[in-house]
């Protein structure tokens, strides 16, 4: 298998989920770590539209000949993780993160009166930590929130409570304002600024039930205590509260050094997971596949596995989460099954990249089985068309136009007998003139593989043509002229008689009816034409909605185009406004397109009553002329 099949076999099998995908070159040196929304997309990017990329990543992308990711549940957790493992291994391509910049957290500060404050620097002394917030900006605003919801202090002064009694405190200006309810003069009791921290507490984990609750209790004391403005802007709070997640569940600052297990298996592999908590975060990913000799258990395994990775990133872990109970004994180390909490999501986030795992080996093993199933079909069609190397690779070609007009191209590729749809393309003749078949065999043949040279792609193992010599005569032709005739094999098969034409011979090559050969054939010419007539129905509908616009006094093929262009349809070119076509014609073809599709019922209909009376209140009356005859 060349390079590039098994890096298009590795990102077609990625899932699109989040997570962090890691590049690596020959030498399995790791060159670059990245995050995404949605993997499989994001790593199939770098592989196109490589015109769009700078020189940097494209010789970035050169290096790749392995890819490995991490799946997490958000994006948000993507970046976290992106952060931890670049700031470990600083790849070579990395060069935002590699400083040791850290991001900030929310903390409840562990002491009388607890301040809610940012600190970019998490120490053990007993208070709690929520985050981390990769956006300051986020988290300055819900810091902002909380202090509006809920006053809390942010002075700095040791509110014992003999201090309080001496007076030795005085209110700051947060207290004139409302930012603070002023413990300090004990304005405020230590019970009921605690219950302002439990609830500061919820939001932050982000049970918002519960404060929602409590609002609206303090919403119906205003409303009773008829302070409707009170209330009102206690809903506006309630109301943001909706829209509040600020939670990462990959970490949290309580959980250090801890490793994570978990497994997936069946019948005849286990596959395991392996994740390195430090401080937090997540620092160290991987999975590994062992294979069952004598029917071994999960546990078993799981535990086989558990001395493997330990020994191989030389843990230190004094805890280790696992999905169920082990007969396993570390000194000083803890085995753990969580239940419940930011350790059970650590497990279950384990679980789910050994089931992507082994999802992934599952479809590249039925790739191998389809291989192996059609290597008997390929080698049977190379024996009987007389091929020099079988037809691992299969690209087809027909032609479809209507007496001449809207003339397709259809391009179709089989890989290993199977239909990589992927691949299927339609090319839009440029140079032909009328219903000359043979011309636009030439045309498409000739720049199908001129652009195949031009970009490096792999030429197939054996050109089909859906068409007798004629057409067969103008494909060899665009060969010719790119040289690369004795590099490809190419038929073509008649549609009468099924018979197959080769260069050079005259005679056609008869095959049995029944010959899985002729039947591989038939399903690359079927799935050309299906292709073809779809690209052509397009085709054509475009070409008469055109020539409709085109009927319009005065509306030539370029403007017919750029209606199309910007409106998608004349239904819609038809209910556009005024303004709307002027914005694109000008005033002058906008009066012309829009009056045309004004209905004639409407410009011959009487104008409306109370069109009537305002005209008719601008009438003035004249006195009658003496001399006039009534």
């Amino acid at each position: 298998m060349s390079v590039n099949e098994k890096l298009r076999d590795l990102i077609r099998n990625m899932p699109q989920q989040p997570g962090v995908y890691r590049y690596y070159d020959a030498d399995g040196v790791l060159l670059y770590i990245g995050k995404a929304r949605n993997l499989l997309k994001r790593v199939a990017s770098y592989f196109v539209n490589k015109a769009d990329h700078t020189h940097r990543i494209r010789v970035m992308v050169s290096r790749i000949r392995n890819i490995e990711f991490t799946v997490v549940n958000t994006e948000y957790e993507a970046l976290l993780l992106e952060n931890s493992l670049i700031k470990k291994y600083q790849p070579r391509y990395n060069v935002n993160l590699k400083d040791d910049k850290t991001y900030p957290w929310i903390v409840i500060r562990n002491e009388r009166f607890p301040r809610v404050y940012a600190t970019r620097n998490p120490v053990k002394d007993g208070s709690e930590y929520y985050g981390p917030y990769a956006n300051v900006g986020v988290m300055k605003s819900i810091l902002d929130m909380l202090r509006k919801l809920f006053m809390t202090r942010s002075c700095n002064l040791n509110l014992t409570p003999e201090n309080i009694a001496a007076g030795k405190f005085r209110v700051c200006l947060d207290y004139h304002i409302g930012l603070c309810k002023g413990p300090c003069e004990a304005h405020q009791d230590e019970l009921s600024y605690m219950e302002a921290i439990q609830n500061i507490r919820n939001i932050l984990k982000g049970n918002v039930t519960e404060v929602q609750r409590f609002l609206s209790g303090k919403m119906s004391e205003a409303v009773d205590g008829l302070n409707f403005e009170e209330a009102q802007r206690i809903k506006e709070r309630a109301d943001q509260l909706e829209k509040f997640k600020s939670r990462s569940t990959v970490v949290n600052p309580m959980i250090n050094n801890v490793d994570v297990f978990s497994i997936h298996s069946n019948e005849k592999s286990a596959f395991i997971n392996y994740l390195k908590v430090i401080s937090g975060a997540i620092i160290t990913t991987d999975t590994i596949e062992i294979k069952k000799r004598l029917d071994e258990d999960d546990p078993e395994i799981l535990i086989m596995a558990i001395v493997e990775l330990r020994s191989k990133y030389k843990s230190t872990a004094s805890e280790i989460i696992v999905p169920f109970p082990l007969l396993l004994r570390i000194d000083g180390v803890r085995l753990h099954v969580p239940k419940l909490g930011d350790k059970r999501k650590l497990l279950d986030l384990s679980k789910k990249n050994a089931l992507f795992y082994y999802q992934e080996r599952l479809t590249r093993n039925e790739t191998n089985k389809d291989r192996r199933r059609n290597f008997g079909l390929l080698q049977q069609a190379q024996q009987d068309l007389g091929l020099k190397v079988a037809p691992y690779h299969i690209e087809c070609f027909d032609n479809s136009n209507f007496q001449g007009s809207f003339p397709v191209a259809s391009i179709v590729v089989f890989k290993n007998g199977v239909p990589a749809r992927k691949e299927y393309r339609r090319l839009n003749v440029k140079t032909v003139e009328g219903p000359d078949d043979f011309a636009t065999m030439e045309e498409s043949v000739f720049r199908r593989y001129r652009r195949q040279l031009e970009e490096n792609q792999p030429l197939p193992n054996l050109i089909i043509i859906d068409g007798g010599k004629g057409q067969l005569s103008s494909a060899v032709a665009s060969l010719d002229k790119l040289g690369i005739r004795d590099k490809v094999e190419i038929i073509s098969i008649a549609k009468r008689l099924e018979e197959i034409y080769k260069p050079g011979d005259p005679l056609p090559l008869h095959i049995n009816k029944k010959s899985p050969t002729l039947k591989l054939i038939q399903r690359c010419r079927d799935a050309a034409h299906e292709n073809g007539i779809v690209a052509h129905r397009k085709k054509r509908l475009a070409g008469s909605l055109q020539t409709a616009l085109e009927d319009i006094p005065g509306i030539g093929k370029k403007t017919a185009d750029k209606l199309l262009t910007e409106f998608r349809s004349v239904k819609k070119i038809q209910s556009a406004s005024f303004d709307e076509l002027a914005k694109i014609l000008g005033r002058a073809k906008a009066e012309v397109v829009h009056s045309y599709f004004i209905p004639d019922e409407i410009l011959d209909a009487p104008p409306k009553t109370d069109q009537i009376e305002e005209e008719s209140t601008n009438l003035r009356l004249v006195p009658p002329d003496p001399e006039q005859k009534l």
